[in-house]
């Protein structure tokens, strides 16, 4: 049905009946310049201030600025929310919010069968319909109702009709469309509007007529929820019960600058990032630039070369270094990274992952880097590298490997990716109080002193601040005499070296925690085996697969080299290990070589994260003998 009813103000009518669900996923979507990603920021917003738990993805076009109404220009993001802990943004939405034919197309087939779809009608012409290859309007067509629950809306013209006399030109008020979509469904689920009339006044303080609009528009969404007959109903997802505490929405990119800023004041020492902007690692850069006050410095750099060279810099001055970048910003940091351990320098390497190789899809996630991460430099030249598994781990995740670079004196490469970077969960804030602190020991004493002399715990050299008084010393990439640092290029005091560098990594193993094993600790018929950002899937695929009683257990791995000292004996236990990545097999190789189990792979590629469903299917046609 099209709607054309004029646009309410205050609402008078009669509540209408309220439902009560556990949890919903919701996706919008509309072109690149129709404000989704905003629209979604703030109804998780408002989702996490009504007090459920939720996640979110927010799906980016890779083009700057696709053509309008086309299909690679589709922008979206999903969220699922529910009084029940969540774990990923949901594997299909049940309600898709779609802003023009593009988005239709892109996204109907995700699309819920009953699911509710509500449309832009106004989008619907035929030049847009064109552009979305479209050969006749599927609103029209009956097919779509009979699958779906249909709500044609004019977004577009109510709109209008609510910033007549607003004074707005008319390309301001075509982009306050997505704030009427945002107040319709904000009413539908029973959100507040107030977290969101406030942004609205912050973000557009120096322009009042804007603010205005967006707020009249907001409004005008919100109150048409209440009043046109389309609805029948609204809907109450009522909170979750989580521990007691001050949460915040966080992405993964604001967890990693949130972390490094607690491993600076945990250290007491200055910090310092050098960055060059790329796709999905550039935010962490724009937010700890905000934060000078916490005695940290920023340098966007020209080049990814000159960004991990002013990292080396720094740590070799005595201060907490950090470089960020993604999978080819780090293909050509990696000889410098290679002067860094031969140096011995603490320095943490972020990698936040995209889809490769070369430029690849910039704005899509993948999990393809950990053998670069690994292996990925000239020489013998091993470094401990972990792994982040949600936006909120971020935050420990940094502690964790700024902590190890500074007790191993080493760089650590830290990874991430795309759907942890851009996603948003609730953050319990910790007290500050109960996070150790990070012990820096600065050598200061002459006496005796040589430059790659060694602590017999950790086997990391003593950090020594340039200018340090009768501590002068030589360090750099060309091999070094084992003990006074002098070059050397003697073949057995390099064979040392090259072992000293390897058992420093594999000392970082004792701070290891044991494995968690979710599932039949004594071992069983199946282990999934995962890492970094599939744990929110693999655990729901683990829950479901256990309640339909299959044997499956799991275990998430965050340490990837050195691996968990006790991995090799969990997964002797299992008959089956199993271990989806998204890429073609490389932790699943790296288990098969390391420990001589027929693990085997559940991969993909695509650019998005694994669903719940598609790994209960994948797991249990491995288990059922299905796939070789």
């Amino acid at each position: 049905m099209d709607t054309q009813s004029p646009t309410p103000t205050a609402s008078s009518a009669p509540p209408k009946p309220l439902k009560e669900i556990q949890g919903v996923t919701i996706r919008f979507c509309g072109d690149s310049g129709d404000g989704m990603q905003l629209t979604g920021s703030e109804f998780t917003r408002a989702s996490a201030i009504a007090g459920n738990d939720l996640q979110t993805f927010p799906d980016f076009p890779a083009e700057i600025r696709a053509p309008a109404g086309t299909l690679p220009g589709v922008s979206g993001f999903q969220i699922q929310f529910s009084t029940q802990p969540v774990y990923t943004p949901g594997d299909q939405p049940d309600v898709l919010v779609a802003m023009n034919p593009a988005a239709l197309k892109t996204n109907l087939p995700d699309l819920v069968s009953g699911g509710m779809l509500i449309v832009n009608t106004s989008a619907f012409n035929e030049n847009n319909l064109t552009k979305a290859g479209y050969t006749s309007n599927p609103l029209q067509d009956p097919a779509l109702t009979s699958k779906y629950k249909l709500f044609q809306v004019d977004i577009s013209k109510l709109t209008e009709k609510a910033l007549e006399g607003s004074g707005l030109n008319t390309k301001d008020v075509g982009r306050s469309k997505n704030m009427f979509a945002l107040g319709m469904m904000l009413w539908m689920y029973g959100r507040p509007t107030e977290p969101t009339r406030r942004f609205i006044k912050e973000k557009f303080a120096k322009k009042a007529e804007v603010a205005a609009g967006n707020e009249k528009a907001l409004m005008a969404g919100y109150h048409f929820g209440e009043t046109a007959e389309i609805f029948g109903f609204t809907y109450q997802v009522k909170r979750a019960a989580i521990a007691p505490g001050t949460y915040r929405n966080v992405t993964g990119n604001e967890g990693l600058a949130l972390g490094i800023l607690a491993s600076t004041q945990l250290s007491g020492l200055k910090g310092f990032l050098g960055s060059y902007p790329i796709t999905p690692a550039s935010d962490v850069l724009h937010e700890l630039s905000k934060h000078k006050n916490f005695n940290f410095s920023t340098f966007q750099a020209e080049d990814e070369i000159a960004a991990i060279g002013s990292a080396i810099g720094a740590s070799f001055g005595g201060s907490l270094a950090y470089t960020t970048s993604s999978g080819p910003g780090i293909a050509l940091k990696q000889e410098a990274i290679g002067l860094a351990l031969t140096a011995e320098l603490p320095v943490v390497i972020i990698n936040i992952q995209r889809g490769g190789p070369s430029t690849g899809l910039p704005t899509k996630t993948e999990q393809a880097d950990l053998l670069q991460a690994i292996h990925g430099r000239n020489g013998e030249s091993p470094l401990p590298v972990l792994a982040a598994n949600s936006p909120s781990d971020c935050f420990d995740a940094v502690i964790e490997a700024s902590r190890t670079a500074i007790r191993y004196m080493t760089p650590v490469i830290l990874l991430t990716d795309g759907y942890i970077a851009n996603g948003q969960e609730p953050w319990l804030i910790p007290d500050a109080k109960s996070i150790k602190a990070i012990e820096v020991k600065f050598r200061t004493d002459p006496n005796g002193y040589q430059v790659y002399a060694r602590d017999p715990e950790t086997m990391a050299r003593a950090w020594v601040r340039p200018g340090t008084p009768g501590l002068e010393h030589r360090i750099g990439g060309l091999e070094k005499d084992q003990i006074t640092g002098n070059v050397s290029y003697d073949p057995i005091n390099h064979e040392q070296m090259v072992h000293t560098r390897a058992d420093k990594v594999a000392k970082v193993a004792q701070d290891i925690p044991p494995t968690v094993i979710y599932g039949d600790e004594q071992g069983g018929d199946t282990l999934i085996v995962g890492w970094g950002s599939t744990y929110g899937a693999i655990f729901q695929a683990t829950e479901r697969l256990r309640a339909k009683g299959r044997s499956v257990s799991a275990v998430h791995v965050r340490w990837l080299n050195p691996l968990p000292p006790d991995l090799g004996g969990i997964l002797k236990k299992f008959k089956r290990v199993l271990v989806p990545e998204m890429n073609l097999g490389q932790l699943c190789m790296i288990l098969r070589a390391k420990y001589l189990v027929d693990a085997k792979g559940i991969n993909k590629v695509q650019g998005k994260p694994f669903k719940v469903s598609e790994l209960v299917a994948r797991i249990e046609e491995q288990i059922d003998g299905n796939r070789n």
